[in-house]
């Protein structure tokens, strides 16, 4: 049994490098409590994801009281599809069905992916798109490797090669160590990073927009059941004082 745990144990890493495409996932600096960053982030996210996802679970009116933003400016800036209203959730206008026909899967939905994937993971993959003319789009991802979706963020970051080098635990084996950036974007890499950083922690509020609120109120919950035990103990000390 002892054999097996520890045979067990060992694995995770391995697993976890697996599910990762075997690119080391940077950590991703995550702060929901920063609303300039979640401001910036939901304008990058529909700006350049809405046109192929949605964030269902999230509605337009939640976002602008949660991000401390007018809902006129909401309506005015982040809504874009015709007919949508400030109570709406925000979903898209494109088909499903259209959608498997043109990408061969539909688009899915972003609403809990910082979840599903991790933020590390999302912070990591949207940096890591490289060129490769071997894939429909003519990029791959370091992250996800033979991804189907295109750089939408090229005009952005630019466009960057792979470094390759020999893996030091099997010579026969490239991996990729960094990226070499041959054409410019419109941001440097240090912009492009907390660009990057900004859309993650979007993601990160989408997934859970209560977070912070629960989170305050389990302070709360933890200072009284903290009062309650100070005054819960002597009393039950005098209770049983007696009883041996």
């Amino acid at each position: 049994m002892k054999k097996l745990l520890m045979t067990l144990f060992l694995s995770v890493p391995c697993l976890a490098y697996a599910a990762g495409g075997g690119y080391h996932l940077d950590h991703a600096p995550i702060d929901v409590t920063d609303k300039n960053s979640l401001q910036r982030g939901a304008k990058l996210f529909v700006n350049y994801c809405m046109g192929c996802h949605s964030a269902q679970f999230e509605r337009y009116n939640r976002l602008a009281r949660d991000l401390g933003l007018p809902e006129k400016l909401v309506q005015e800036n982040l809504i874009l599809t015709a007919g949508t209203k400030i109570g709406d959730t925000m979903k898209i206008a494109m088909p499903t069905n259209q959608a498997k026909e043109w990408f061969g899967a539909a688009p899915p939905d972003l609403s809990v992916i910082a979840r599903a994937r991790g933020t590390d993971y999302l912070y990591t993959y949207l940096r890591t798109f490289y060129l490769d003319d071997s894939r429909p789009w003519g990029v791959n991802n370091a992250a996800f490797p033979s991804v189907g979706m295109p750089h939408v963020l090229w005009q952005l970051q630019g466009w960057q090669k792979p470094i390759y080098e020999t893996d030091p635990h099997d010579a026969n084996r490239q991996v990729i160590t960094g990226f070499e950036l041959v054409q410019p974007g419109s941001m440097t890499v240090p912009e492009f990073d907390r660009a990057a950083a900004d859309l993650v922690n979007f993601l990160s509020y989408v997934a859970e927009p209560i977070q912070l609120e629960r989170k305050r109120v389990g302070i709360w919950v933890l200072l009284y059941l903290v009062l309650c035990f100070a005054v819960f103990y002597p009393l039950k000390k005098e209770y049983w004082k007696d009883v041996h």
